[in-house]
């Protein structure tokens, strides 16, 4: 593509450092965050910046699931029952994509909005996310859940899925405070490990949906991962040193401004 002839690669590899230190320091922000860098940082089309970005959200979240897994920090009861809705949901989306061929000017448009709209959902649970999880403490004994409530977490993955393969957000920020709520007693970092665990086969199937329609540049990808895997490697080293209101407070400010530098396109 041009722009990465025009000498631009540097900043593709710089954001993807910055959003893989991020990832590395709160566990947020690789479909939050780089799909708006892609958009508006870069100037790729949404539905380019989509299929590249799921796929480089998946090969980031593999790359942590294997720790969560084996500190058993996964719960694989509520992995199955989110994955049977979330893959369902996310085949539908890709489905339509690929059979209606919807005008790509007008599901830029609609990506854009819906995904302004996922961001700003973000930062709000991102925010709120310690204030939820000390009042569903409260709200019953602490320990680990004895079943599943299988009704509404196909209901949550179902939703999740739809969300993911439309804008590439959701299975972070929202997956996680979703679960707080259903599970009140699951400890954080279960929660956190489960929701991540998920987001691997959801997130790869919608980047190899978007990939097998030519929407996924490979060069791109590439310079993301040159960058995400040091910053990676260095926030989850430095992640005990930063308070953690700190890290909240500054994530849910990017992440409403990545939803403002997307809406504000589309006001001239």
């Amino acid at each position: 593509m041009e722009f990465l002839h025009s000498g631009a690669w540097p900043i593709i590899v710089f954001g993807g450092f910055a959003v893989g230190f991020l990832v590395g320091l709160t566990g947020v922000g690789a479909g939050s965050l780089m799909t708006p860098f892609l958009i508006s940082g870069i100037g790729i089309s949404p539905v380019l910046a989509v299929g590249t970005d799921l796929l480089f959200a998946s090969i980031t979240k593999a790359s942590a699931a294997w720790r969560h897994h084996s500190l058993g920090n996964v719960n694989w009861s509520i992995v199955r029952w989110l994955a049977m809705g979330s893959l369902p949901g996310a085949v539908v989306v890709l489905g339509w994509i690929y059979l209606a061929q919807p005008d790509l000017h007008v599901l830029a448009a609609i990506i854009r909005q819906v995904l302004a709209f996922a961001l700003v959902v973000s930062a709000l649970c991102v925010a709120a996310y310690p204030l939820l999880r000390r009042l569903a403490a409260s709200a019953i004994d602490a320990g680990e859940p004895t079943h599943v409530r299988q009704g509404p977490t196909l209901i949550l993955g179902l939703v999740l899925g739809v969300l993911v393969a439309l804008t590439s957000v959701g299975a972070g920020a929202i997956g996680v405070v979703a679960l707080t709520m259903l599970y009140h007693s699951l400890s954080a970092r279960r929660l956190v490990g489960t929701d991540i665990v998920h987001a691997i086969p959801l997130t790869f199937l919608a980047g190899a949906s978007h990939f097998g329609m030519g929407n996924v540049d490979l060069k791109i990808l590439g310079f993301l991962l040159l960058g995400s895997v040091p910053g990676i490697a260095l926030g989850s080293r430095i992640t005990g040193l930063v308070p953690d209101w700190v890290l909240r407070i500054t994530l849910a400010l990017v992440l409403f401004w990545a939803a403002y530098s997307l809406l504000n396109p589309m006001r001239h």
